[in-house]
């Protein structure tokens, strides 16, 4: 009898945790991927304006700003990672980012769709304090591609404006759709 009281309990207990994760995941997708369609348009209405390179302060300054401004108004850190950083001072993976990353681009080799990839758990800090952590994948679009694509079809000025900028880059070499990184946010409990 208290064998079966006792899972039952873990099974209610489980279940309750699925269910926090679940409204954990949808309240942070909600809140924190708005972003992401501000930072492309900016990115498309930059390119077409001034090219290419141009488009260079918006994911390397105005991007990160952006994710910043909001990471203050919810009082949460966000910001972009990459298993292959532009800048690794800022978009460097941390470990529970790179498990992550490195299992989106497994699930995305399966066939799942890259825009669609995404995990949400509730993790103890170093401190002892939980927190909420979530991951986005964020795919290569087309407008990605003049940066971000085929090193050997990006142009003598634009990989010399691209070296002053990220003078350690290795985030080339994308097709459209692949997975070039991830929105990462963490939240507290």
């Amino acid at each position: 009898m208290r064998l079966a009281l006792l899972c039952s309990s873990l099974l209610i207990a489980a279940s309750a945790h699925a269910q926090d994760i679940d409204a954990l995941t949808k309240d942070t997708r909600e809140k924190a991927l708005p972003v992401l369609p501000k930072v492309v348009k900016m990115m498309q209405d930059t390119v077409a304006a001034e090219g290419v390179a141009g488009a260079i302060p918006i994911c390397k300054d105005k991007a990160p700003a952006l994710l910043k401004q909001r990471a203050e108004e919810l009082g949460w850190q966000m910001r972009r990672v990459s298993l292959k950083t532009r800048n690794p001072e800022r978009g460097t993976p941390d470990a529970w980012e790179r498990k992550h990353l490195e299992a989106f681009d497994q699930r995305a080799a399966a066939g799942e769709g890259a825009a669609a990839l995404e995990v949400g758990e509730v993790v103890t800090r170093a401190d002892g304090t939980q927190a909420f952590r979530y991951m986005r994948a964020i795919p290569v679009g087309e407008v990605c591609l003049g940066c971000h694509g085929d090193a050997d079809k990006i142009g003598a000025e634009l990989k010399a404006e691209l070296a002053k900028s990220y003078p350690q880059d290795r985030a080339t070499g994308y097709r459209q759709g692949q997975i070039r990184g991830a929105m990462t946010v963490e939240r507290p409990l």
